[in-house]
């Protein structure tokens, strides 16, 4: 790469995103209007200043215009899901229901919040968890806009071996790590345990919304055990199975924080009355008539599927190999700006295994779902149209942001930009740079909305670093993916998942003014403790 790394080519990386964030916190615009901002900065600087010309520009557009049609069809999906719950009524019930089951009002939005997320993360990923989670939430007393942050921080945890450890693939094979070996274990130790560390940061943090020093007072011994069981679970399992290592833990949380409701501590009704995250009003609200007959088992039925649905075709190996055949993809020829910065030719970019996507799980589960809803007689005479209007109407406006973020990171990506910000960082602050090596894992997340894409980008650069400065390499990839998965809680993208299913798009830049406040001094404490460990 002949791309000159200076302060002046440093800033210009910087500004597309630092106007995002100035546009979505400071001004508090919505990712609708803030994208095409920032995507206008993206294109001028790539091709005034990164050399870029129109042949470069058009083809990393293309794969950012592909990459987001995939991430749609997982909001439309999600939606639909989440329609089939409104249209019958199922929330009425889910709140109703799980709050007896779990009385203890903080122990239930742990549950729905944090606890049900890991799980849908460790299976399904691609932001499934924050579009399915807002509503549940809603469905319980949430404010919506707690119903989105609250899912945005649950599931971040678990996007380096959540997916059935996508992302941790990536990373090795971005660094060059082969599996099994030593170095493929010491790694997947130290990221694994900066992991933890943020699943006990989440868990502390979700009571703190809730009702501050009290709820940490009550929730503290519970998320405790929790964070044992997801972050201590997944070290130990790293060790073992990397492919289960999120999974396996996240299912075990969920039988833990059941049985936690049934001790004597936690069995009674308990709740912080003037809890800023639950709306009492709509909580007491009379009138709202539940279906007749329908059971906190029948309301889950549409997620049983879904969760039962990816199990069986992301572990049964024959059926996985069988459905994954199935891949569309599209062939880029290789680009070259003036600065000689090059992006590899490709014979299918991306490639969608309809399949085995997480976005066939959803609307798989949400077709059997009105059709048994509809024999239950829970849906009536033209519901089932009305799902799929409100869930293509409802939508609609997110696309425009999805596209536009994911184009932006592209362009950035494909003109040298990305490089530039991680090289800056590097060459200018020499060994120190170790404490920000979380950051650029982060930045690579919030640019992409992907922990996988962020290891992708980054791994190699972050390993090749970390051996120039005389490092512990594998300490290093462990920040970047940890940073990674802090990240994905701060994505636009995963941001307007989530307030598209709980209906305030418009929203992103309270939800990020909100997370970026936790989010950052937790990977700046992780980038310290990096420093200390490898000054031994």
């Amino acid at each position: 790469m002949n791309i000159p790394v200076n302060i002046f080519m440093w800033l210009l990386a910087c500004l597309p995103i630092i106007v995002l964030l100035v546009l979505m916190i400071k001004f508090q615009w919505g990712a609708t209007d803030a994208a095409p901002i920032g995507l206008a900065i993206t294109i001028f600087t790539g091709i005034v200043f990164y050399k870029a010309d129109l042949k470069v520009i058009v083809s990393e557009a293309s794969k950012g215009i592909w990459n987001a049609l995939t991430i749609l069809v997982i909001v439309w999906t999600a939606v639909l899901l989440y329609q089939v719950g409104n249209e019958t009524r199922a929330f009425l019930v889910i709140r109703d229901g799980m709050r007896r089951l779990l009385p203890n009002e903080l122990l239930l939005v742990l549950a729905m919040g944090w606890i049900f997320e890991s799980f849908l993360q460790g299976i399904t990923g691609f932001g499934v968890p924050v579009a399915v989670g807002a509503p549940l939430l809603i469905g319980i007393g949430v404010k919506p806009m707690w119903a989105v942050i609250i899912p945005l921080l649950g599931q971040s945890w678990g996007n380096t071996f959540g997916t059935l450890a996508a992302a941790w693939d990536a990373l090795v094979m971005s660094a060059g790590i082969s599996s099994g070996s030593k170095e493929y274990l010491i790694t997947a130790f130290w990221t694994a345990l900066f992991i933890w560390f943020w699943n006990l940061i989440i868990g502390i943090t979700i009571c703190w919304f809730y009702g501050k020093g009290k709820a940490i007072r009550k929730g503290f011994l519970p998320v405790l055990l929790l964070s044992l069981v997801q972050g201590g679970g997944e070290l130990l399992l790293t060790q073992v199975n990397t492919t289960i290592a999120c999974f396996v833990p996240a299912c075990i949380s969920l039988i833990v924080i059941l049985l936690l409701g049934r001790l004597p501590g936690y069995k009674q009704e308990w709740s912080v009355r003037d809890s800023r995250v639950m709306d009492r009003e709509k909580s007491a609200e009379k009138g709202e008539v539940k279906p007749e007959g329908m059971t906190l088992i029948h309301a889950f039925v549409p997620y049983f599927l879904l969760s039962v649905i990816a199990l069986i075709v992301l572990l049964v190996e024959p059926v996985h190999t069988l459905l994954g055949k199935v891949q569309i993809g599209f062939s880029f020829p290789e680009t070259v700006t003036g600065y000689g910065y090059v992006n590899e030719a490709v014979e299918s970019f991306s490639p969608w295994t309809p399949f085995t996507h997480a976005s066939m799980f959803l609307f798989a589960s949400a077709v059997i779902g009105m059709i048994y809803y509809k024999k239950k007689g829970w849906i009536v005479s033209g519901g089932i149209g009305r799902i799929f209007l409100r869930a293509v109407s409802m939508t609609m406006p997110s696309g425009m942001a999805i596209i536009g973020l994911v184009i932006m990171s592209k362009i950035m990506a494909g003109t040298g930009q990305t490089e530039v910000l991680a090289n800056g960082i590097a060459g200018v602050l020499g060994k120190v740079y170790v404490i920000f090596s979380p950051f650029i894992g982060l930045l690579g997340s919030f640019m992409t909305g992907s922990n996988m894409s962020s290891n992708i980008l980054f791994a190699g650069f972050q390993s090749t670093t970390a051996n120039l400065l005389d490092v512990h390499s594998a300490i290093v990839l462990g920040a970047q993916s940890s940073g990674a998965s802090i990240g994905s809680a701060l994505s636009p993208s995963n941001i307007v998942l989530g307030t598209t299913t709980a209906n305030i798009l418009g929203s992103e830049g309270k939800v990020l003014r909100k997370i970026i406040v936790i989010t950052v001094p937790a990977a700046l404490m992780i980038g310290v403790f990096v420093l200390a460990l490898t000054s031994l």
